[in-house]
């Protein structure tokens, strides 16, 4: 089930919709590099450029952290 989450990036209210999954990781990732959630949201953010949503980009960023990791995804 897709949920609906809010963050505030650049001093701005944003919201995002991503599975409880997604979210659960991306908490991980950002705890394993000491920061908060919004700071990596924001990087994630920063970095997708114009194309794309930033659902897809955390989606996105949480699956390359997974292949990194040696998850074996192709």
């Amino acid at each position: 089930m897709i949920r609906k989450y809010s963050a505030t990036l650049h001093g701005h209210r944003t919201s995002f919709s991503l599975e409880p999954a997604f979210h659960d990781e991306l908490k991980a990732i950002a705890a394993e590099r000491a920061m908060p959630l919004a700071a990596l949201i924001r990087e994630i953010d920063d970095a997708r450029g114009v194309e794309g949503n930033l659902s897809s980009a955390l989606r996105l960023h949480v699956l390359e952290r997974l292949k990194v990791r040696g998850g074996g995804l192709s």
